[in-house]
């Protein structure tokens, strides 16, 4: 039975420590770069606080073994064996363990720790981009490898070594490009010509304008003469060039996107039809059924419906 509740508010790393441990590190307020490291077991379990559907202020890589559903934006995905998960502020996320006793291990860090050390933003590796895959199914071989550098952060965290810091952010990026490496090399490379510098600040537009988390939010950037104002390119050349690194046109996307927003609210908060029409950027919630039931030949209350039935167990 899918649980729907108010998206939460960006959870800050203060509110992380509370929840989790119910005590905070004397020097986080000091330090923005702030970098930290766990075992999956100390944080779940019966007896911890469950994850929220929220975005978080700060990143997260995680190793965990055993089996999870994941809820990330509007996608949810049932994995199980080892997966290597990176997590981003600009997309809310939630987990269930389906195991009773996960393990893994996991680290989390704010965008300064690693932007003032490395020339090329983190914002732009492939897997902290919001519309790109943010997990690797791992073999035992992957696991193993990845699992000793977690273990080498939490012997390092604990160190009294003056250099400590720069030895954890290498690692992160070692676990960063050894995740890299996995996927296929055409995968990785961006901004190769015009077309994908378009489609790339096309997205950036797009994906800033969610995830919606407060009835006051609402989507306005919604036509292709929009965004083509605001990337200054005819509507046509914006088109083109969509066109050709995704095979989609402008229109296509910006629906397919509005689509994954609306069903995360549907799934993941108890707002009315009305809100979530209104937040979405439809003047009226007529025009929001009308749109939904076009592109899922079910109309918003149904699709919702479909989500509370309980499954009955035999």
């Amino acid at each position: 039975m899918a649980v729907r509740n108010n998206i939460a508010k960006t959870e800050t790393l203060e509110e992380f420590y509370q929840h989790k441990f119910n005590w905070l590190p004397h020097d986080l307020k000091k330090d923005i770069g702030h970098f930290n490291v766990f075992r999956m077991e100390d944080c779940v379990g019966p007896n911890k606080q469950p994850v929220q559907y929220s975005r978080r202020d700060f990143y997260k890589i995680a190793l965990m073994r055993g089996k999870h559903a994941y809820h990330y934006a509007d996608k949810s995905l049932e994995v199980s064996g080892t997966t290597l998960m990176f997590f981003n502020p600009s997309v809310p996320y939630t987990f269930e363990q389906l195991t009773e006793n996960p393990t893994g291990y996991f680290c989390i860090f704010k965008e300064s720790f690693l932007s003032e050390h490395f020339r090329s933003g983190i914002k732009d590796l492939p897997m902290f981009v919001p519309k790109n895959k943010p997990s690797y199914i791992l073999n035992k071989t992957q696991d193993k490898y990845v699992a000793e550098v977690f273990k080498k952060m939490l012997d390092e965290i604990k160190s009294d070594y003056k250099y400590k810091y720069d030895l954890l952010r290498n690692y992160i990026m070692e676990i960063v490009h050894y995740a890299l490496k996995i996927q296929p090399t055409e995968n990785i490379y961006e901004h190769a010509d015009a077309n994908t510098r378009i489609t790339s600040v096309f997205t950036e537009l797009l994906e800033r304008q969610f995830p919606i988390e407060a009835q006051s939010q609402r989507f306005n950037l919604r036509s292709p003469k929009d965004f083509a104002e605001q990337l200054s390119v005819h509507v046509n050349h914006l088109n083109r060039a969509l066109r050709t690194t995704t095979g989609k046109t402008t229109s296509e996307l910006i629906f397919e996107r509005l689509m994954g927003e609306a069903m995360a609210l549907l799934k993941h908060t108890n707002w009315n039809i009305a809100e979530i029409s209104y937040c979405l950027g439809f003047e009226e919630p007529a025009h929001f059924n009308h749109f939904f039931k076009k592109h899922t030949n079910m109309t918003p209350s149904s699709y919702r419906m479909q989500l509370v039935t309980p499954v009955s167990h035999q």
